[in-house]
């Protein structure tokens, strides 16, 4: 049997905080006066300079599906060299190409 991923057991155990983390998160991407294109280069940019290769993954997928290229999608992932040096590159990089290819 597969292991269940974070966000289902999070929805299991406590459904109600991960609905508001969603609605929140919607909110943010609706609301938050960037275009969906550069939401997600920003949130890839961010996770990236954290080291974290599954949003990273996860968002270069979305950020293909609303129009970004792969130089921008790259891009959003170099960006994090200036905050936080080569650990989230070097991290990020190779998934976040990789996952776009694959989107």
């Amino acid at each position: 049997m597969a292991e269940k991923s974070f966000f289902e057991v999070w929805n299991e155990e406590a459904p109600g905080v991960s609905k508001a983390f969603f609605d929140l998160a919607g909110a943010l991407e609706n609301e938050g006066g960037l275009d969906a294109k550069t939401f997600q280069l920003a949130y890839i940019a961010i996770k990236a300079a954290n080291g974290e290769v599954g949003s990273v993954t996860a968002h270069a997928g979305f950020a293909k599906k609303v129009g970004a290229t792969r130089a921008e999608v790259r891009g959003a992932v170099l960006l994090s060299l200036m905050t936080n040096g080569i650990t989230g590159v070097a991290s990020c990089l190779p998934a976040a190409m990789e996952a776009y290819d694959k989107a």
